[in-house]
């Protein structure tokens, strides 16, 4: 197969799809691999290290697109990308096509092969592919949130973890997750006193008994959220519906409630957000501010750790890529049914309930394709 690993366009998005690595476990299964000009070096890979590992480095994102039979990417493509997009050609990415109504037209008119990272997944219910840059921007928001509770940023001024005689910061995580119990380990790390709101029972007593004593949980419900609030410094929004759109679980009228300098930080954006006033924000410009709250929205914070990110990301997504090669993916797909959950839209056609629903869009049962 002809694999193309186009340069990220989008704001701030310093990873890339593949590593060199990861390049040599595909060409040395006889599979050819195009790497655009430039596209590792947000990540530390230049692209001798890419000709190194029998890369050929394409001099345009055109080219790149034209040359492959499947597009490895790491965020979703944006509008100067749709029209690169070919019919019948396999687009290997993060899509979260429920938090963007003109993405999930345009791969529908595409006509192209588009398997979602972000719905992958396995026997358990768990999602292998999204769970490393969860792990990243986990730890991020807590790392973010605690910058921005900053005066100087206008935050609240406050210490996560507090000192000696000082009471540290309270930290709501909403959602106990991959993300929710990354973001709490990391605060508590810091000191900070940590509540885990979630729903579901048992996740909530497995992380009571593995989370240091400055971490609670607390069942999530809008009279226990509306209470935190009112004396919670930082706020991470954690939740995740897979392909579709996150709940909205704090609302606009919930902010005059809040201390001026809270900061709301929504790790759930790429799926909509999980605060009603959420507005995808970027590296460039990470926070906004509305009733003197700080939100900080960014929608692909682990592009900020592109090294760290793009290895994670690498070392998940490659065995799914090397059956996609190997097997075409229609094959993959029946072999591997966690791959052929990651199939959203095929040849126009809608095939993940969960996108369908979100649009009100015909829904399309994969099996018409796999059979």
């Amino acid at each position: 197969m002809i694999i193309s690993v186009p340069k990220e366009i989008k704001n701030n998005e310093n990873r890339v799809a593949l590593t060199p690595a990861g390049v040599k476990e595909m060409t040395k299964r006889g599979h050819q691999v195009n790497v655009q000009a430039t596209a590792g070096e947000g990540s530390g890979f230049s692209d001798d290290s890419y000709v190194s590992a029998g890369a050929s480095i394409l001099p345009t994102i055109e080219e790149t697109y034209s040359a492959g039979e499947m597009i490895m990417k790491v965020k979703e493509p944006i509008e100067p990308e749709y029209e690169l997009i070919k019919a019948d050609q396999l687009v290997f990415t993060y899509f979260h096509f429920a938090s963007y109504e003109p993405l999930t037209k345009a791969m529908i008119k595409s006509k192209s092969i588009c398997l979602a990272y972000e719905t992958v997944e396995n026997a358990q219910g768990a999602l292998p592919l999204l769970v490393p840059m969860s792990e990243v921007a986990g730890r991020m928001s807590t790392q973010q949130g605690a910058k921005y509770l900053e005066k100087p940023l206008k935050g609240r001024g406050v210490l996560l973890g507090g000192v000696p005689g000082v009471k540290p910061a309270k930290v709501m995580v909403l959602g106990g997750g991959v993300v929710g119990t990354e973001a709490a380990k990391m605060a508590a790390g810091l000191g900070a006193d940590v509540t885990i709101l979630d729903l579901s029972l048992p996740r909530m007593r497995y992380l009571d008994d593995v989370m240091p004593p400055n971490v609670r949980t607390l069942m999530s419900n809008e009279y226990n959220i509306r209470e935190l609030i009112k004396d919670h410094d930082l706020i991470i929004g954690a939740v995740l519906i897979p392909g579709a759109k996150a709940p909205k679980l704090i609302t606009r009228d919930m902010l005059k409630d809040m201390r001026p300098g809270t900061v709301l930080v929504d790790v759930a954006v790429d799926q909509g957000g999980c605060f009603e006033t959420t507005v995808p924000t970027t590296h460039q410009e990470p926070v906004f501010i509305i009733d003197d709250v700080v939100h900080y929205c960014v929608a692909n914070m682990p592009g900020a750790v592109p090294y760290t990110s793009t290895l994670a990301l690498t070392n998940a997504t490659l065995p799914y890529a090397i059956q996609l090669a190997n097997k075409g993916w229609k094959q993959a797909c029946r072999d591997n049914n966690e791959l052929a959950l990651g199939l959203n839209i095929i040849n126009g056609d809608v095939v993940y309930q969960g996108v369908a629903d979100t649009f009100a869009l015909p829904h399309v049962p994969v099996e018409k394709y796999l059979a």
